[in-house]
C-alpha cells in the first residue's frame, strides 16, 4: 500500500504501534489487565482501518465489485461506486480517529508503569503520522508523570542542603533532563530555576571545606542567578556545578556527608 492508498498513511505507518503492541503482549505474559486491554484494542482497530483502506483502494482503481460492498448494477453511471468510494474513505477517516485513541490509550497504561521510552515511541509514530497535536499532548503528559517521580527531590533543593540532598538533587535534574522530552514546555527553564540554590549550596560547602573557589569557576555566578536568562546551556551548567561538587566528595581529607 501505498501514500496514495488512504489519505491518512501508507501500510508500514499503520502498523507501527501495532508492531509495539504485539512485542508489548508476547515480552511478557504477564501483563494482564489494563496494559493487554489497550494492546488489543490498539491491535484490533489498526486491522479494521487496513481492511477499511484495503476497500478504498479497491473502490479507486477496480472496475468489477469489490469484496464487502453492495454489488453495482448493470445500468449505474458510477455513482455508486463514486458513493461507496466516499464512505470507505469515511470508514478510513473514523478507524484512524480509533487508532489514535488506542495510541493514547495504551500510552497512558505505559505511562503508569513508567515504561518512558515506549511512549516516547507513540508519541514519535503520531509525530511522524501528521498528529502534531496529539503527539504533543502525549509528551506533556509524559513530562508531568516524569516531573511528578523526580518532585520529592526537587523539593528539597535549597541554599542549605547538606551534602547528601545535593547529590540526590544533581542526579534528578540529570534525570529530568534525560527524560523529559525536549519538546516538554520550558523544561529547560524549570530546571534552571532550581541552580542557583544547588550553587549556593555547593559554594556554602566549598567555604565550608575552605577550599580555594577557582577563578575560572561558575559557581558563584550561577548562585546569583547568572544563568537565569539562559536555558539553553542548562544542562552545561548542571555539568559544570556537578564536577564541582564531584570534586569536593574525592577529596579524603574533606567530609561530604
Amino acid at each position: 500500500m501505498t501514500d496514495a492508498a488512504s489519505p491518512y498513511l501508507a501500510l508500514r505507518q499503520a502498523v507501527r504501534p501495532a508492531i509495539l503492541a504485539c512485542r508489548l503482549l508476547a515480552g511478557d505474559q504477564e501483563r494482564a489487565g489494563k496494559l493487554a486491554t489497550e494492546c488489543e484494542d490498539l491491535l484490533f482497530e489498526t486491522s479494521e482501518l487496513l481492511k477499511a483502506a484495503g476497500r478504498a483502494r479497491l473502490l479507486g482503481t477496480a472496475p468489477g465489485p469489490v469484496p464487502g460492498t453492495a454489488p453495482i448494477g448493470p445500468n449505474d453511471d458510477g455513482g455508486e461506486r463514486q458513493a461507496q468510494l466516499v464512505d470507505a474513505y469515511a470508514d478510513v477517516g473514523l478507524l484512524w480517529a480509533k487508532v489514535v485513541g488506542s495510541c493514547l490509550a495504551l500510552a497512558g497504561a505505559l505511562i503508569e508503569r513508567g515504561d518512558w521510552d515506549d511512549v516516547r515511541a507513540l508519541a514519535s509514530f503520531l509525530a511522524s503520522s501528521g498528529e502534531e497535536t496529539a503527539a504533543a499532548e502525549l509528551r506533556l503528559v509524559l513530562g508531568n508523570a516524569i516531573w511528578q517521580r523526580h518532585s520529592e527531590q526537587l523539593r528539597v533543593i535549597s541554599n542549605t542542603m547538606p551534602p547528601a540532598a545535593i547529590g540526590g538533587a544533581i542526579s534528578a535534574l540529570r534525570a529530568v533532563l534525560r527524560e523529559v522530552p525536549e519538546e516538554y514546555p520550558d523544561r529547560n527553564r524549570e530546571v534552571n530555576r532550581f541552580l542557583p540554590p544547588l550553587a549556593a549550596a555547593i559554594g556554602a560547602l566549598m567555604k565550608e571545606q575552605r577550599v580555594e573557589i577557582p577563578y575560572h569557576s561558575r559557581v558563584e555566578h550561577i548562585a546569583t542567578g547568572g544563568v537565569a536568562k539562559y536555558p539553553d546551556i542548562v544542562a552545561m551548567s548542571l555539568d559544570e556545578l556537578a564536577a564541582e561538587f564531584e570534586g569536593l566528595c574525592a577529596r579524603p581529607d574533606r567530609e561530604t556527608t
